[in-house]
């Protein structure tokens, strides 16, 4: 195998969609049948995993002590150490500790990962690469669901033996990764501090909506299909398998796309697309109606790519690491205190949790129109003119 940069990349993004994509495709039927929860519990487990996320700007202080490959690593390790034990733990507290243990190690892991694709990637082959990192994604979950279907229909064993069977798997998986690739340099010396820049405000409120709306598509549009439709475990992993299949075959070529249309024009698709869908999730009866309203979803998400691409446009380069870090937290301050609030909202209206969604698809379709045609470390918005300090 080729010992390169981009195909550790795309190692480490397999083992990552491996493992969490069983612990998230099981989540809603374990914590229902084994733990009672209602929409406050799951609000309230779904805000606890997006609290590391809020401190992903702690990552940067982190690398004061190691590598960015090192450290993507050891937060991989972390992550499916987590997973492995979830089973273990079907109460509410337990459920609560093992998300959040789970929780700091693919957020950590998110955070270097971006940083250090955004250094080892050229600029033109970013959105291409982003798309193939996708793919990778979805080939990894769809062998995760092929796992579930192994070990839980046909060997008959419980949650608990399926989150340490694949938990562990991936705890190898990693370990190999370390001993077979070398240390990769860098490039550009990466700032070891908090950083903050006035020219990035537009990547930092676009990356501020995408997060609080990907909490309801991931919280409550999931919740949606058990609660509401009675989605069995089959029916779920069924639902996430058509996704990732989805992604596998069209995921590269979004990747190309958006390089072609450039990064304004997928986010105005990708946004107009969204608003359609979460009204449509607030009156929508039929269970195979609202299963395709989730496939379309996921799909569009695909073209959050773009956001990504645009700030490696306008980013100076030494700023990558650090300003991820802050991206990350900016991202999940809507996440934090979101799946809590709306739990709460929607023992009492179901339409209102998705009418917000649409409505931040909104706020999102707006900041687009400010992305230039050409962004560049010169012209990251359209106005203010003088934005560039």
């Amino acid at each position: 195998m080729q010992k390169s940069p981009q195909k550790l990349l795309l190692l480490m993004t397999f083992v990552m969609s491996l493992v969490f994509s069983v612990w998230q495709v099981l989540l809603n039927n374990f914590v229902i049948e084994r733990a009672n929860f209602t929409g406050a519990e799951i609000g309230i487990l779904q805000s606890l995993r997006e609290v590391p996320g809020f401190l992903a700007f702690t990552a940067i202080f982190i690398l004061l002590l190691l590598k960015e490959q090192t450290f993507a690593l050891l937060s991989l390790a972390l992550l499916t150490i987590g997973v492995a034990i979830t089973g273990f733990f079907p109460q509410v507290v337990g459920l609560y500790l093992t998300t959040i243990l789970m929780s700091v190690g693919f957020h950590y892991f998110e955070t270097i990962n971006q940083s250090l694709t955004l250094q080892w990637v050229d600029k033109q082959e970013a959105a291409g690469f982003l798309g193939k990192a996708l793919a990778w994604r979805s080939a990894a979950a769809l062998t995760g669901y092929a796992s579930i279907w192994i070990i839980m229909t046909w060997l008959q064993l419980d949650y608990q033996w399926m989150y340490a069977i694949i938990g562990m798997l991936g705890l190898v998986m990693v370990i190999i990764l370390t001993g077979y690739f070398p240390q990769f340099p860098q490039g550009e010396i990466q700032h070891k501090k908090v950083i903050l820049r006035k020219r990035y405000w537009l990547y930092y409120l676009l990356t501020f909506f995408s997060g609080a709306r990907r909490q309801i598509f991931m919280v409550f549009a999931g919740f949606m299909m058990v609660e509401k439709f009675g989605y069995s475990v089959s029916q779920i992993t069924a639902l996430f398998l058509i996704n990732y299949v989805v992604n596998l075959l069209f995921a590269p070529a979004i990747g190309r796309f958006i390089g072609r249309i450039g990064e304004r024009n997928a986010l105005t698709l990708e946004y107009i697309g969204l608003i359609i869908i979460f009204t449509s999730y607030a009156f929508v009866e039929q269970s195979e109606f609202a299963a395709a309203l989730y496939v379309m979803d996921h799909l569009l998400f695909a073209m959050a790519i773009a956001i990504k691409t645009y700030f490696q446009k306008i980013a100076d380069p030494k700023d990558i690491a650090a300003t991820m870090s802050v991206s990350f937290t900016i991202n999940h301050i809507a996440a934090v205190v979101i799946p809590a609030l709306l739990g709460i909202l929607w023992l009492y209206s179901n339409k209102m949790v998705f009418f917000i969604g649409a409505g931040f698809a909104l706020c999102s379709l707006i900041l687009a129109f400010n992305i230039p045609r050409h962004p560049s470390t010169d012209k990251q918005v359209n106005w203010p003119v003088n934005a560039n300090s």
